[in-house]
C-alpha cells in the first residue's frame, strides 16, 4: 500500500511516497515538481526502512539501575511516573526553574516544540531551550529585525541565485532542484563558500570567501550597489527606513578596502554586486554556514539589506514573505510566572518572536557547571545529542554528566542517553502525526502523518508530553486523547480540520499566493518599513546599522593564537546520508560516500609530509581529534575542511572537541564553532 506523508528525518521536511506492507515501511520516495527522471534522490531517505526497523532502535524505557553501572527495561507507567516525581522533587528542593528541557534536532520541530514549552510553563519553568544560536534562528531573528519576518528564496523563478554558505545538494534537495530548474533557463548562478562544492563547479561564479566574513562582503556589496546606484530607489523611498544611515556605513567597506581580508579581489567584489543588482528577479539561499559564527546576526543583516536595496523582497522568482497560518498558540507563556530563564542575557533574542522562545543553548551549561545565574539539576533533553553537538563537547560532556537527573527522548542510544538516568524510547516519522513549523509559519500547511504504528513501545513525543503533563497534574491542559485532537485544537482559528487535511494532499492553502503584501499592510516592523536602521538595537546599545562601528571581533576561533595554530580549520557540510550525529549506525548509510576526513590542500600536504589516507592529528587550545586526511583543492591552501558530525562513530573524531564557547554574540549568544585556528600534523 502507498501512503503520502513528510519525511523529518532531516530538516528539508520533503513530501514522501511510502509503501508499507502491514505494520511495516518498506521503501520511501521524494515527490517534488520535477519529472521522476530527474528528481534528485535522497540517501538517507532509501535507507528510511533501515532506520526504522534497525536493531539499535530504542523501543522499551529504560531506568538507570541503583547500582549506576547499567539500565534495566522497565513500563512506561513506571518510566513516566519517575520522570514526574523527579520533576516535582527538584522544584520543591531548588524551584521550578531547576529544571530544563533541551530540544534538538530541527529536522522534528514543529508542534513537539510548542507541546514541550506548554508543559514547561505549566510546570513554572521558563528554561525550555532550542539550539537556535547555533542554526537558523538567529538568522531568522536578523531578517526579522529588518522586514519583519524570515524569507523564503523562489530560485525556479529567478534569474539570478545566490547560494551562501549552504551545500544544496547535501542539504536541500528541493533547492537544488530548483536551481537546475532555473539554470537550464538561463539563470546566473552565484556560489559563496570557502569549500569547493558540487554546485560551485558548475555556478557561474564562485566566491572563495574567507570563513566567517560574509558579513563583510555584503557591506562592500551594498556600498557598490549604492555607489554605482544599482538600488531600487522608488522601493527605498517608499518602503525603507535609515538608507542615509546605511550609505554612510557602508562607505567604509569598499571592495579596494576589504577585499584582502575576503580573500578575494576587488573586481569579483564589483561583479557579483552587478550580476546580483541587474539580473531581475533574484534570490538569495542563505544557510548555515553563516550559522556558528559569532557575527551572524549582523552579517545576515547586511545579507537581508541586499534583498530589499534591489527590490527583490517579496517578488516572484525574489525571496518571499511568508503568509502565516493563523493557528493558535498554545505554548500557555501566560502561565509561567516567578525566575527569569537561563538565557536572560540575551532578551532581545529571547522575545523576538512569540513561539521561538530560548534558543542559546551553551547557557545550559553555565547553569551546570558555573551554577549561573543560577544551577540547573535537571534537565529532560529530547532529540538531541548534546555532548557531540554542542560547541566545546569537552565541557559539555563533563556538564551532562554532572547533573543530579538527566532524561533523554530518542529514538537511538547515544553519547548523551549514555549518560542518562531515564531514557524514553521514540517513535520515527514515519511512526507519528504532526504539523512541521514551516507548514505553521507559512502556506501551504502539510500535515505529516503517521503511515506505520510505532516500532515496538516506542512513544510518538506528543504522547510522552502529554503523560507526563498529566502526571505532573495538568490534565486540564492535556485534555486530547489523540494528536489528531490537539492539531484541530491549534488549527481552530484557520477553520482546517485534520480531516480536511489529509483528504487534500500534499496540502492545504489558506488563501490565494500573493507577493508584494507590504503595499498594503507594510512590513511587520516597528516602522512598518524595511529598517536599514534600527532604532530598537540602538535602545539596547547594539549596533544600529550592521558593522556601523567596524567589522568587530574576529569571526575566527582562537585568531589570536595564530601563531601556534597557523591553519583555519572549518567545519565540514553535512553528508546527505544522516542529520546531524544520527544514523551512523545504520550499515547502508556507511556505505560510500567519503566518510571521517579532513580535506586539506595539495600544497599544504606536502609541506607536511600527508599522503592521502594518512592518519593525522588536528589540534586547538581546546582539544585533539584523529583522522584520515583527504588530498583535496577542494580547500585553499592554508585552510583544512574537517568532517563533522563522526563524534558519535568514533570518539576521536568529534570535531567539537576542537571548538570554543567562551566567546558569544552579545545579541543571540552565538559562538564562533564554525571555523578556527588549528595545527595540523601526521599522526606518529
Amino acid at each position: 500500500m502507498k501512503k503520502d506523508t513528510v519525511c523529518s528525518l532531516c530538516s528539508s521536511c520533503c513530501p514522501v511516497e511510502v509503501e508499507v506492507a502491514g505494520h511495516t515501511l518498506v521503501r520511501a520516495r521524494r515527490k517534488s515538481l520535477v519529472a521522476p527522471a530527474n528528481r534528485l534522490s535522497c540517501a538517507r531517505l532509501a535507507a528510511a526502512a533501515d532506520i526504522v526497523t534497525s536493531p539499535g532502535r530504542l523501543t522499551t524505557p529504560l531506568i538507570r539501575t541503583s547500582n549506576g553501572a547499567d539500565f534495566r527495561e522497565s513500563t512506561w507507567e513506571e518510566a513516566i511516573a519517575l520522570v514526574a516525581q523527579k520533576f516535582i522533587d527538584h522544584k520543591e528542593q531548588a524551584g521550578a526553574q531547576s529544571v530544563a528541557w533541551l530540544r534538538g534536532m530541527a529536522a522534528d520541530w514543529g508542534t513537539p516544540w510548542d507541546y514541550a514549552n506548554r508543559l514547561m510553563n505549566l510546570f513554572g519553568s521558563p528554561n525550555t531551550i532550542g539550539n537556535g544560536s547555533s542554526c537558523s534562528v538567529a538568522r531568522d531573528m536578523a531578517q526579522s529585525y529588518t522586514y519583519g519576518s524570515m524569507a523564503f528564496p523562489e530560485p525556479r523563478q529567478a534569474n539570478c541565485i545566490i547560494v551562501w554558505g549552504k551545500n544544496v545538494d547535501n542539504s536541500s534537495l528541493s533547492a537544488a532542484e530548483d536551481i537546475r530548474h532555473a539554470m537550464k533557463n538561463g539563470a546566473k548562478i552565484i556560489v559563496i563558500d570557502p569549500v569547493r562544492t558540487a554546485l560551485a563547479n558548475r555556478a557561474d561564479l564562485w566566491l572563495q570567501i574567507k570563513p566567517g566574513h560574509d558579513g563583510l562582503l555584503a557591506m562592500a556589496m551594498i556600498h557598490v550597489i549604492i555607489s554605482e546606484k544599482l538600488y531600487e530607489s522608488d522601493f527605498v523611498d517608499r518602503y525603507t527606513v535609515g538608507f542615509a544611515e546605511l550609505k554612510k556605513t557602508a562607505a567604509q567597506y569598499s571592495p579596494r578596502a576589504v577585499s584582502e581580508q575576503l580573500w578575494l579581489t576587488a573586481e569579483q567584489i564589483r561583479l557579483v554586486s552587478h550580476i546580483y543588482a541587474t539580473a531581475k528577479p533574484a534570490s538569495i539561499i542563505d544557510g548555515n554556514g553563516l550559522d556558528m559564527h559569532r557575527e551572524v546576526f549582523q552579517s545576515t543583516r547586511a545579507i537581508a539589506m541586499l534583498r530589499a536595496l534591489t527590490g527583490n523582497l517579496d517578488k516572484p522568482g525574489g525571496d518571499a514573505l511568508p503568509k502565516p497560518v493563523p493557528v493558535r498558540n498554545i505554548q500557555m507563556r501566560e502561565r509561567l510566572h516567578g525566575a527569569l530563564p537561563i538565557t536572560h542575557e540575551y532578551p532581545l533574542f529571547n522575545s523576538f518572536s512569540d513561539t521561538w522562545g530560548n534558543q542559546v543553548q551553551g547557557c545550559v551549561i553555565d547553569a551546570i557547571l558555573d551554577r549561573s545565574p543560577y544551577p540547573l539539576n535537571m534537565v529532560v533533553v529530547q532529540s538531541g545529542n548534546p555532548v557531540i553537538t554542542m560547541a566545546d563537547a569537552n565541557r559539555a560532556r563533563k556538564a551532562f554528566a554532572r547533573l543530579e537527573t538527566l532524561v533523554v527522548i530518542d529514538m537511538f542510544m547515544t553519547e548523551t542517553a549514555k549518560l542518562a538516568d531515564v531514557i524514553l524510547p521514540a517513535s520515527s516519522c514515519f511512526e507519528k502525526t504532526q504539523l512541521n513549523r514551516s507548514s505553521i509559519r507559512n502556506n501551504p500547511i502539510f500535515l505529516q502523518r503517521g503511515v506505520i504504528p510505532p516500532v515496538g513501545s516506542s512513544w510518538p513525543d506528543w504522547k510522552i508530553v502529554f503523560e507526563l503533563g498529566r502526571k505532573l497534574g495538568f490534565a486540564a491542559e492535556f485534555p486530547w486523547t489523540s494528536v489528531e485532537e490537539a492539531i484541530d485544537y491549534q488549527l481552530e482559528p484557520t477553520g482546517i480540520t485534520v480531516k480536511e487535511l489529509l483528504e487534500n494532499e500534499p496540502g492545504f492553502r489558506l488563501g490565494a499566493h500573493s507577493y508584494e503584501k507590504y503595499k498594503g499592510k507594510g512590513f511587520d516592523t516597528p516602522s512598518g518599513k524595511v529598517e536599514f536602521y534600527s532604532p530598537r538595537l540602538a535602545q539596547a546599545g547594539f549596533a544600529a546599522v550592521p558593522f556601523q562601528d567596524g567589522p568587530g571581533d574576529s569571526s575566527i576561533g582562537f585568531a589570536d593564537c595564530s601563531d601556534e595554530y597557523p591553519m583555519l580549520g572549518m567545519s565540514g557540510s553535512r553528508d546527505i546520508r544522516f542529520t546531524n550525529t544520527q544514523f551512523r549506525t545504520i550499515p547502508s548509510l556507511l556505505k560510500d560516500g567519503a566518510g571521517c576526513i579532513v580535506d586539506i590542500h595539495p600544497d599544504d600536504a606536502r609541506l607536511k609530509i600527508i599522503a592521502d589516507g594518512d592518519e593525522i592529528r588536528v589540534e586547538t587550545p581546546k582539544g585533539a581529534i584523529e583522522m584520515k586526511a583527504r588530498i583535496s583543492p577542494l580547500v585553499r591552501a592554508g585552510t583544512v575542511c574537517i568532517a563533522w558530525g563522526w563524534g558519535e562513530y568514533d570518539a576521536r573524531s568529534n570535531l567539537n572537541v576542537l571548538t570554543e564557547d567562551d566567546k558569544r554574540s552579545t545579541i543571540t549568544g552565538t559562538s564562533t564553532s564554525r571555523s578556527f585556528m588549528c595545527r595540523v600534523r601526521r599522526r606518529a
